[in-house]
């Protein structure tokens, strides 16, 4: 009697452990969460399927086997597929993503690579060189080399005045490698100027045709061979052209969250060294650029290119 109780009791701690579908879609899980649902998955089949045993002539043991994957198969599939989404967070794909008819909280965007940060001229001039040397050794068959591109200055918060010179370059290249350059400090030495001078390395962002302006304003540098990733979606996507802002595009496209906290986005450009959190959000936007721009690159136009809307692209980029 007391074996009968004990295997009713587990069983019914078994029914308990197993979730429905419906229960885990109600909110997004935490890294706890995925883990424990996972170790009582473990727990639950483990106490009620019997241990395979050596297989001898009277076994059978085929049959065994195959019961026991059927249930391993049963409880795994009970896991939903919003849950299994979020199990890895910083997991880096070229493809757009499947959105979820239900709006659900995107893991955060974040570079996994190297930031390395300059701030004297000597050292931005070295970090250009680096940049330069690792397209150069890139296979260009392709065509152009792309490379995420963004800049950050100290605002004002006052009407009239006018705004500050761009503090922050930032130049992403891919998953490996952002440079964040604090030309406040250094200025644009020669490297840094033949990169963004140089017509065979093509330079992505959002809103980059007013960051060239900008550029040129501060610090009368040409910045050549750029793409609006906002035209190129209306491109891909379709439709007109929609107010797109980083964060808006990162979710459509990769269903990430891009955090732009305000206490670092208008914070102080200018500053002596940049902390880690300016540091890792400069790094982030421009590696987001790039990432944004290879997956748009790889997706059908979804509208016919004329001469009219290709005029419009080129006068919006152009100095």
């Amino acid at each position: 009697m007391e074996e009968k109780s004990q295997s009713l009791e587990n069983k019914s701690k078994s029914k308990k452990t197993i979730l429905s579908e419906s229960e885990l879609d109600d909110e997004p899980f935490t890294e706890e969460d995925l883990q424990a649902i996972e170790a009582a998955f473990e727990a639950a089949t483990s106490s009620s399927l019997p241990k395979k045993r050596r297989s001898s002539p009277d076994d059978d043991s085929d049959g065994d086997d195959k019961t026991q994957q059927h249930h391993s198969k049963i409880a795994r599939r009970r896991l939903p597929s919003s849950v299994l989404a979020l199990q890895h967070p910083n997991a880096f794909s070229l493809s757009p993503c499947r959105q979820a008819n239900i709006r659900m909280r995107y893991p955060v965007m974040k570079f996994g690579g190297q930031i390395t940060y300059s701030r004297t001229a000597v050292q931005v001039e070295k970090a250009a060189m680096e940049v330069l040397k690792t397209i150069e050794a890139k296979d260009k068959e392709a065509g152009q080399t792309a490379v995420g591109f963004d800049i950050e200055w100290r605002p004002t918060f006052k009407r009239g005045v006018p705004s500050r010179k761009a503090a922050v370059m930032q130049i992403c290249l891919d998953t490996s490698c952002c440079h964040v350059m604090h030309i406040v400090h250094s200025g644009i030495p020669q490297s840094l100027q033949l990169l963004l001078e140089d017509a065979s390395i093509l330079k992505v962002g959002l809103g980059i045709a007013g960051d060239s302006v900008k550029v040129f304003k501060d610090y009368n540098v040409s910045t050549k061979a750029v793409e609006d990733l906002k035209y190129l979606a209306k491109r891909k996507l379709g439709g007109g052209l929609q107010n797109w802002g980083l964060a808006s595009l990162t979710e459509k496209l990769i269903c990430k969250q891009l955090l732009k906290p305000n206490k670092i986005r208008l914070g102080n450009w200018e500053a002596k060294f940049l902390s880690k959190e300016q540091l890792e959000y400069a790094a982030i936007d421009a590696f987001t650029s790039w990432h944004l721009y290879e997956v748009l690159r790889s997706l059908p136009d979804a509208e016919k290119v004329t001469p009219d809307n290709q005029s419009e692209e080129l006068q919006a980029v152009s100095l």
